[in-house]
């Protein structure tokens, strides 16, 4: 078993999370959102981003509004709406369930 393929599935599966959680915090830009989850070590390119993007408004849970820009075309900007902010919550009580998980797993 190759343990950087384990590392990187472990990544695709909280890259949502991660997604919401920045959205949730700001309307924000998707450049923004890929430098910080560069600066969080949790490495994303474009092609990985907006294909998620689209999953979460399609899903109902962000929203965006173009915002037009002094240097170059309008910029689309995402943010959270009602049904994202009640899926964030039940997927942070499932991490902190997991992590609980793990934790007692790891004492046995």
């Amino acid at each position: 078993m190759n343990v950087a393929n384990t590392i990187s599935q472990m990544r695709k599966g909280i890259l949502e999370f991660c997604v919401l959680t920045l959205v949730n915090k700001e309307e924000i830009y998707a450049s923004d959102i890929i430098k910080k989850l560069k600066d969080s070590e949790l490495i994303v390119v474009e092609g990985t981003l907006y294909p998620l993007l689209t999953r979460l408004k399609n899903a109902g849970l962000t929203s965006y509004k173009w915002v037009e820009s002094e240097q170059g075309p309008p910029r689309k900007y995402y943010k959270i709406t009602k049904d994202g902010e009640a899926f964030l919550k039940d997927l942070k009580a499932t991490w902190k369930q997991l992590g609980q998980t793990i934790k007692t797993i790891e004492k046995q």
